[in-house]
Protein backbone atom coordinates (compact mmCIF):
# COMPACT_ATOMS: atom_id res chain seq x y z
CA UNK A 1 0.00 0.00 0.00
CA UNK A 2 1.36 3.42 -0.91
CA UNK A 3 1.25 6.14 1.74
CA UNK A 4 2.55 9.70 2.03
CA UNK A 5 4.57 10.28 5.20
CA UNK A 6 3.50 13.35 7.15
CA UNK A 7 6.64 13.36 9.31
CA UNK A 8 10.19 12.08 9.19
CA UNK A 9 10.43 8.44 10.25
CA UNK A 10 13.84 6.90 10.68
CA UNK A 11 12.83 3.47 9.40
CA UNK A 12 10.70 4.61 6.43
CA UNK A 13 11.77 7.98 5.07
CA UNK A 14 11.31 11.72 5.24
CA UNK A 15 8.08 13.67 5.49
CA UNK A 16 6.36 14.22 2.16
CA UNK A 17 7.78 11.08 0.56
CA UNK A 18 5.59 8.38 -0.92
CA UNK A 19 6.56 4.96 0.42
CA UNK A 20 5.22 1.45 0.02
CA UNK A 21 4.28 -0.33 3.29
CA UNK A 22 2.17 -3.31 4.32
CA UNK A 23 -1.59 -2.62 4.35
CA UNK A 24 -1.97 -3.57 8.01
CA UNK A 25 0.94 -1.33 9.07
CA UNK A 26 -0.58 1.59 7.20
CA UNK A 27 -4.20 1.09 8.31
CA UNK A 28 -3.56 0.09 11.91
CA UNK A 29 -0.53 2.18 12.84
CA UNK A 30 0.60 4.94 10.49
CA UNK A 31 -2.70 6.48 9.37
CA UNK A 32 -4.53 6.45 12.77
CA UNK A 33 -1.53 8.10 14.46
CA UNK A 34 -1.31 10.80 11.79
CA UNK A 35 2.12 9.69 10.63
CA UNK A 36 0.94 9.05 7.06
CA UNK A 37 -1.88 9.66 4.58
CA UNK A 38 -3.16 7.23 1.99
CA UNK A 39 -1.57 8.08 -1.38
CA UNK A 40 -4.69 9.13 -3.27
CA UNK A 41 -4.54 11.63 -6.14
CA UNK A 42 -6.03 14.34 -3.93
CA UNK A 43 -3.52 13.74 -1.11
CA UNK A 44 -0.61 13.67 -3.56
CA UNK A 45 -1.67 17.07 -5.01
CA UNK A 46 -2.09 18.48 -1.49
CA UNK A 47 1.38 17.27 -0.51
CA UNK A 48 2.93 18.77 -3.64
CA UNK A 49 1.45 22.15 -2.71
CA UNK A 50 2.83 21.83 0.84
CA UNK A 51 6.27 20.56 -0.25
CA UNK A 52 7.85 24.03 0.04
CA UNK A 53 6.71 24.35 3.67
CA UNK A 54 7.95 20.83 4.39
CA UNK A 55 11.40 21.71 2.99
CA UNK A 56 11.56 24.90 5.05
CA UNK A 57 10.69 22.94 8.23
CA UNK A 58 13.30 20.30 7.39
CA UNK A 59 16.02 22.94 6.87
CA UNK A 60 15.07 24.68 10.12
CA UNK A 61 15.17 21.38 12.02
CA UNK A 62 18.65 20.66 10.67
CA UNK A 63 19.88 24.15 11.63
CA UNK A 64 18.50 23.67 15.15
CA UNK A 65 20.23 20.29 15.37
CA UNK A 66 23.53 21.87 14.31
CA UNK A 67 23.17 24.50 17.06
CA UNK A 68 22.59 21.79 19.66
CA UNK A 69 25.57 19.85 18.27
CA UNK A 70 27.75 22.93 18.83
CA UNK A 71 26.57 23.10 22.44
CA UNK A 72 27.22 19.38 22.91
CA UNK A 73 30.77 19.46 21.56
CA UNK A 74 33.16 18.77 24.39
CA UNK A 75 30.38 18.17 26.92
CA UNK A 76 31.13 15.65 29.64
CA UNK A 77 28.42 14.13 31.82
CA UNK A 78 29.33 12.65 35.21
CA UNK A 79 26.96 10.12 36.71
CA UNK A 80 27.39 8.69 40.22
CA UNK A 81 26.11 5.15 40.75
CA UNK A 82 26.18 2.60 43.59
CA UNK A 83 29.02 0.14 43.10
CA UNK A 84 29.45 -3.45 44.26
CA UNK A 85 32.45 -5.75 44.17
CA UNK A 86 34.99 -5.40 41.35
CA UNK A 87 33.61 -1.96 40.44
CA UNK A 88 30.41 -3.39 38.95
CA UNK A 89 27.35 -1.19 39.12
CA UNK A 90 24.25 -2.40 40.98
CA UNK A 91 22.07 -1.04 38.23
CA UNK A 92 23.10 0.45 34.93
CA UNK A 93 23.39 3.85 33.32
CA UNK A 94 20.58 4.28 30.80
CA UNK A 95 19.66 6.84 28.18
CA UNK A 96 17.24 8.43 30.65
CA UNK A 97 20.07 9.04 33.16
CA UNK A 98 22.20 10.66 30.47
CA UNK A 99 19.33 12.84 29.20
CA UNK A 100 18.57 13.97 32.78
CA UNK A 101 22.20 14.96 33.38
CA UNK A 102 22.30 16.87 30.09
CA UNK A 103 19.13 18.72 31.10
CA UNK A 104 20.77 19.71 34.40
CA UNK A 105 23.52 21.30 32.28
CA UNK A 106 20.89 23.24 30.32
CA UNK A 107 20.87 21.09 27.18
CA UNK A 108 17.51 19.49 26.42
CA UNK A 109 17.74 16.22 24.48
CA UNK A 110 15.05 13.57 24.21
CA UNK A 111 16.21 10.30 25.76
CA UNK A 112 15.38 8.37 22.60
CA UNK A 113 17.96 10.49 20.77
CA UNK A 114 20.75 9.17 23.02
CA UNK A 115 22.17 6.04 21.37
CA UNK A 116 23.58 3.30 23.60
CA UNK A 117 24.43 -0.11 22.13
CA UNK A 118 23.92 -1.59 25.57
CA UNK A 119 23.41 -0.07 29.05
CA UNK A 120 26.60 0.98 30.82
CA UNK A 121 27.27 -1.44 33.71
CA UNK A 122 30.79 -0.51 34.86
CA UNK A 123 32.79 2.47 36.03
CA UNK A 124 34.80 4.47 33.55
CA UNK A 125 34.61 6.86 30.66
CA UNK A 126 32.39 6.13 27.67
CA UNK A 127 31.76 7.85 24.33
CA UNK A 128 28.03 8.13 23.66
CA UNK A 129 26.37 9.20 20.42
CA UNK A 130 23.42 11.59 20.34
CA UNK A 131 21.43 11.53 17.10
CA UNK A 132 19.92 15.00 16.83
CA UNK A 133 18.69 14.79 13.23
CA UNK A 134 18.87 12.12 10.51
CA UNK A 135 21.95 13.91 9.17
CA UNK A 136 23.42 15.33 12.42
CA UNK A 137 25.01 13.34 15.25
CA UNK A 138 27.04 14.53 18.21
CA UNK A 139 29.33 12.69 20.58
CA UNK A 140 29.52 13.27 24.33
CA UNK A 141 31.59 11.73 27.08
CA UNK A 142 29.86 9.94 29.95
CA UNK A 143 31.93 9.40 33.07
CA UNK A 144 30.57 6.89 35.57
CA UNK A 145 31.96 7.29 39.10
CA UNK A 146 31.18 5.49 42.37
CA UNK A 147 28.56 7.10 44.58
CA UNK A 148 29.99 8.53 47.80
Amino acid sequence: MKVILTQDMESLGLGGEIVNVAKGYARNYLIPRGMALEATEQNIKLTEMQRKNIEIKRIKAKEDALKVKERLSGVSVTIAQKVGEEDKLYGSVTTMDIADQLEKQGITVERRRVILDKPIKSLGEFAVTVKLHPEVTASITVVVVPEA
